[in-house]
């Protein structure tokens, strides 16, 4: 089984998909963070393509920052100065070639994720 890497992101305050959100990906070996890619969610709140597909995959430490203050701001959350949620950071672990979903849960003011199937 080869790995690779999805994520999807639901706005639990206004009970949708976030679409439109910016995320990035980060490997991170020791103190260096190389950033792999930049994807931007579609309506279903989920990459058109993987985040890190099977050609791509390693095992090791990786981040994915999700740019939700643009996100948050279009989707009619009164703005803040400065927005309480900008950017969120996920750093994990990838230990073996399997999928790996890494969802994230968002509100204007908290998030969860948790590892999917």
């Amino acid at each position: 089984m080869a790995g690779y890497l999805t994520t999807h992101v639901l706005d639990t305050a206004r009970g949708c998909p976030a679409s439109g959100l910016e995320i990035e990906l980060f490997r991170i070996e020791g103190a260096q963070r190389t950033s792999l890619r930049r994807l931007v969610t579609n309506e279903d709140g989920r990459t058109d393509a993987q985040i890190l597909p099977e050609a791509d995959f390693e095992t090791g430490t990786y981040e994915l920052v999700f740019y939700c203050g643009d996100y948050l701001d279009r989707s009619g959350v009164a703005p803040e100065s400065p927005r309480f949620l900008d950017e969120i950071p996920l750093r994990f672990g990838m230990s073996e070639a399997a999928h790996y979903h890494v969802p994230l849960l968002l509100s204007p003011f908290g998030y969860s994720t948790y590892r999917g199937s």
